[in-house]
């Protein structure tokens, strides 16, 4: 009798398949963890850029809200109402967590900026995120599954 030490072919196709069939049931799972986990960030950072543009609007009254990421942004020492330090470096850049943010209509008058609405879209629809959210002056966040959802600046009512 022979003494056959090791896996036969038959066997290794058998491990290989079921690794195969692992992963085809582990990886589309993983995907929608990364995507909730990147919706749960642009939802986070909307919340956080509602409370940057109050303490904005706080510290500088005579300029009102900032409606921009690069005014709630740091740089300067001391902060002044051109780089207030309210918000991270990689919010103000407008890109995070696979969402891309963007400043919307602003209500100005002279220097005074009484409105402000930001949006938040996936980098990479399906991939990135499947959903669109935004904010206003009012502080609530919408959402939409196709496009940016519609914001309300201040005095315009919500239809």
């Amino acid at each position: 009798m022979r003494n056959q030490n090791g896996f036969s072919l038959i066997e290794l196709l058998i491990v290989v398949a079921i690794i195969l069939i692992i992963a085809a049931i582990a990886i589309p799972n993983l995907l929608r963890s990364r995507i909730a986990a990147n919706e749960a960030s642009a939802v986070n950072s909307l919340r956080t850029l509602t409370t940057s543009e109050n303490t904005y609007y706080t510290n500088y009254p005579t300029f009102g809200f900032a409606c921009d990421l690069k005014k709630l942004g740091g740089g300067k020492t001391p902060p002044d109402n051109t780089a207030a330090g309210l918000i991270a470096d990689d919010l103000s850049s407008g890109t995070k967590a696979g969402y891309k943010f963007v400043t919307g209509a602003c209500v100005v008058t002279g220097t005074f900026t009484s409105g402000f609405q930001y949006s938040a879209a996936p980098l990479t629809p399906g991939q990135s995120g499947t959903r669109y959210f935004c904010t206003d002056t009012s502080g609530i966040i919408r959402f939409n599954m196709v496009d940016v959802p519609t914001c309300y600046a201040v005095g315009q009512p919500v239809q």
